[in-house]
């Protein structure tokens, strides 16, 4: 074989190989509108919209802070505010 017999097999496996990707992508790009378009008309609009509905704390579970503890975690935030700006 001579070098430009391979210089044109080599762009022609180039240009079937882009080919093959391009279908796949094509080709999952409409899968995936299809599940949307199953999910929207088979699925409820209730279920689809989760929210999250934080949970009540029962008021004894929570702990008072004692002043030093408060004051440590206040100078480590102005310590890290002020490394950061």
């Amino acid at each position: 074989m001579t070098s430009q017999q391979l210089l044109l097999e080599g762009v022609e496996l180039m240009f079937f190989g882009m080919g093959l990707v391009f279908l796949f992508l094509v080709l999952l790009i409409y899968c995936i509108r299809g599940m949307s378009f199953l999910l929207e008309r088979f699925v409820p609009e209730e279920s689809r919209t989760a929210t999250a509905v934080a949970a009540p704390v029962p008021a004894g579970s929570v702990r008072a802070v004692d002043a030093d503890t408060l004051q440590a975690m206040q100078l480590a935030i102005k310590q890290h505010r002020a490394r950061r700006g």
